[in-house]
């Protein structure tokens, strides 16, 4: 009898260690909820769908399951008219949490009103969610979130059909058109909304989702964008971009001659932007073959808009990295700050060096969006399972060549009159900053023909601003505003 009890505990024990060891999503499944929000002073009840639809390859096999969360109000008597505001975050190989728990959803992280952690973790109603004016879903791409590429038989999947800026747009056509098709959104107004690397990826999905999928969109979204097409040159322009930013960051910590301190950030943003093209990028293209007296005063000038010294600035050649500004600007106060959010400051080992130890910003946002992430998914709305939710996954290396997405909006923009963008940046945001965001929405369209379809909004926070409450409000407002003025309402598609 003892060997019989020993034998049966034995294949228990196996059958779970099996069980835990195969732990895996289903690759097509969906669970429904019911819940309501209060926004802007009005009740509203909706319906949030939480699952996972698959990848397909080109024999129809699954190659990928991505999950994803639908919201859409109740009661609605014309859902043909409709929006569908399509979000993803970016990184690559961020989960779509940030935008999810933090901005545009019914549901927002319990933090105080500057965006910093507060105890216990959880979830909140969102006031100003958009929910009120467009239904959302929420994508996360393969290996984000609870997404998983798929092996096939006898391999792993082939890293190239996901993890790259064309093959990332590709399959995400593809899988956006099925989502459509599946919930019965094509009569709808669509928009993509996307953050950081997210501006990257839905200026590649306005042309792929027209040209190979036959999706017309009515908006494109770009929150804090990123853009490989100056990244990547490391030249004169990608240098001085980044002094207006310098300005914002100095100004919020107080750190500026008394000249610019003494206004307000609006008032003296404008004087960087202007000093930054016409005489910083000339300055810097001229490399080493400026002559000194221009160098010292291009330098002095460095100086009186980012709080650095000046002599620290001749010491870089006028070329002040991003990284130096984090570490140095507070050294004498014994802090760097954040890269993402500049209000946000850490404690370094030591003072002096080229870059901060870690991203302070990241680590407060790590903090309080994991936890809430987890008990929201699955506590409230139901979705159970062992898999881990990444917040960051493995997509590396990411295939960053044969970028030409910034002229895809271009292209997509002048075969459909009907599409707009807005573009939101936080002046804080030393990671993709504002007048990097503004330079990238001037160069789409050279012709200048469509600029009156461009829309531009700066908030006083960093690349997440609405963890910032005042500008959670008035982001919302302004995305609730885009959609409103965009939806055509019958007016034909010419110009």
């Amino acid at each position: 009898m003892k060997q019989l009890v020993l034998l049966f505990t034995i294949l228990i024990f196996s059958f779970n260690y099996i069980a835990a060891q195969g732990r895996k999503l289903p690759i097509d499944t969906a669970i429904t909820t019911q819940h309501s929000v209060t926004i802007n002073g009005k009740p509203i009840s909706y319906t949030a769908k939480i699952g996972t639809q698959p990848v397909w390859d080109e024999m129809g096999k699954p190659i990928a399951s991505l999950h994803y969360t639908y919201y859409t109000r109740n009661n609605v008597k014309d859902r043909a008219s409709r929006p569908l505001l399509i979000s993803f975050n970016g990184g690559p190989g961020s989960g779509s949490v940030w935008m999810h728990l933090a901005y545009t959803g019914p549901r927002v992280l319990k933090i105080d009103d500057e965006g910093y952690p507060v105890q216990p973790y959880g979830v909140k109603e969102n006031p100003y969610s958009v929910l009120d004016a467009t239904d959302i879903v929420y994508v996360n791409p393969a290996n984000t979130g609870y997404s998983r590429t798929i092996p096939e038989t006898g391999k792993e999947v082939e890293h190239e059909k996901f993890f790259g800026i064309n093959a990332d747009v590709k399959y995400l056509a593809e899988w956006l058109t099925t989502f459509v098709t599946r919930n019965n959104r094509w009569r709808s107004p669509k928009y993509i909304i996307g953050e950081s690397y997210g501006g990257t990826r839905v200026m590649g999905l306005s042309l792929a989702l027209q040209e190979n999928q036959w999706m017309y969109l009515n908006g494109v979204i770009m929150v804090s964008p990123a853009d490989y097409k100056v990244y990547s040159t490391g030249g004169a322009v990608d240098m001085a971009l980044s002094l207006p930013y310098y300005t914002a960051a100095a100004w919020h910590h107080k750190a500026l001659p008394t000249a610019l301190q003494s206004k307000d950030l609006l008032d003296i943003l404008p004087e960087a932007e202007t000093y930054t093209i016409k005489t910083l990028i000339p300055a810097i293209a001229k490399g080493g073959f400026i002559n000194e007296a221009e160098k010292n005063a291009v330098a002095e000038k460095i100086a009186y808009y980012s709080g650095l010294s000046k002599q620290e600035i001749l010491n870089l050649n006028l070329r002040v990295p991003t990284q130096y500004f984090w570490k140095n600007l507070l050294k004498d106060r014994g802090y760097t700050i954040g890269r993402l959010d500049s209000r946000y400051l850490g404690i370094d080992k030591q003072l002096f060096g080229e870059k901060p130890d870690y991203n302070a910003e990241l680590k407060s946002w790590l903090h309080s969006f994991t936890p809430a992430i987890n008990y929201y998914l699955q506590e409230e709305l139901k979705f159970k399972t062992d898999v881990k939710y990444n917040m960051f996954g493995p997509v590396d290396p990411w295939n960053k060549e044969d970028d030409n997405t910034r002229d895809n909006l271009r292209l997509a923009m002048a075969q459909n009159p009907y599409l707009n963008v807005l573009v939101q940046s936080g002046y804080y945001d030393g990671a993709t900053t504002y007048f990097n965001a503004k330079y990238t929405m001037w160069q789409v369209d050279p012709s200048g023909k469509m600029k009156d379809r461009f829309d531009f909004k700066g908030y006083r926070s960093g690349h997440m601003m609405y963890l910032r409450r005042e500008d959670l409000k008035n982001a919302n407002n302004d995305i609730r505003d885009f959609i409103k003025r965009t939806t055509t309402n019958g007016k034909s598609a010419k110009y």
